[in-house]
């Protein structure tokens, strides 16, 4: 009991450091009566999106890894509020988790995927200078992406296998330039959005590599991935999913596809009942494997 008060006390001191800095006035702890804690905008970052919320339930293990949830939202709209069953069921099986903010896409204000990446970065150097305070690793990490937010937490993860120990994708993009993709009705009716969020213009005669780089199947590591698809999903198209699952067998990368029947695009918008069967089952599954 004593070292969770005083996790707790050292934890808060060393996030009041920004809260000074930052005068966000939304920032807010509540500690439960195991000392559980939830902090709610702690700012990572200058700009008004560079916010998380953390929860630290009690009694988890210094090795335990830390859940970075990304929300979805076509990388130009959404909030992590949108991933708050998410993180209460992570806060609920003990597994502490950080849920962020980022900048959205916009053209005017030059925001592509690539400061969006820099935000996970910037979240992820902020929690390591507080890890000893909340008794957790440093660099121990677990990205969990929904829709958008998945092709940045496979695309993160696979460029920093160092930091990211595993990657959790739920119905996340995951290819922009092969064959399969532009010769798709699919990228015919997502190209707008694409070509805002790689932030170069999507032109089939004259194709940009920029559309590979932005793609997790070009880019996959050695990084543990867990994917979500569902076969009826008309805003991911079923073929990312089972493309991603192809390179990472061709590699021999450790993974999971979880292909879904009659299932449509994330979780928020399945059942209780296929959430609480399915989706929950296999993400507490991946962490504890």
């Amino acid at each position: 009991m004593k070292k969770l008060i005083l996790r707790y006390h050292f934890f808060v001191l060393g996030c009041i450091n920004f809260v000074l800095n930052s005068c966000n006035t939304k920032f807010r702890v509540w500690v439960g009566t195991d000392n559980e804690q939830k902090i709610y905008n702690l700012k990572y970052g200058e700009h008004k999106k560079q916010k998380m919320d953390i929860f630290l339930p009690s009694g988890y293990s210094e090795n335990s890894p830390i859940i970075l949830l990304v929300h979805g939202g076509a990388w130009k709209y959404g909030k992590k509020e949108n991933m708050i069953q998410l993180q209460k069921m992570l806060f609920k099986n003990n597994i502490p988790s950080i849920n962020i903010n980022y900048r959205l896409v916009s053209k005017s204000k030059k925001i592509t995927y690539r400061e969006q990446l820099d935000d996970i970065s910037s979240a992820i150097d902020k929690f390591n200078s507080l890890t000893d305070k909340a008794e957790l690793l440093p660099d121990n990490y677990i990205l969990l992406g929904e829709s958008a937010g998945g092709h940045l937490a496979l695309l993160y993860g696979y460029r920093n296998p160092n930091q990211i120990k595993k990657i959790i994708s739920l119905s996340g993009p995951t290819d922009f330039y092969s064959p399969q993709f532009l010769e798709s009705f699919y990228s015919k009716y997502t190209s707008p959005t694409i070509q805002k969020m790689v932030g170069t213009k999507f032109d089939r005669k004259n194709f940009s590599e920029e559309f590979k780089e932005a793609s997790p199947i070009a880019q996959a590591t050695n990084v543990p991935t867990l994917l979500f698809q569902g076969n009826k999903d008309i805003l991911v198209n079923l073929q990312q999913g089972l493309e991603l699952d192809s390179v990472l067998s061709a590699k021999n990368i450790p993974h999971k596809l979880v292909f879904m029947k009659n299932a449509g695009h994330t979780p928020r918008f399945f059942s209780k009942k296929k959430r609480d069967s399915i989706i929950y089952p296999n993400i507490l599954e991946w962490i504890k494997k």
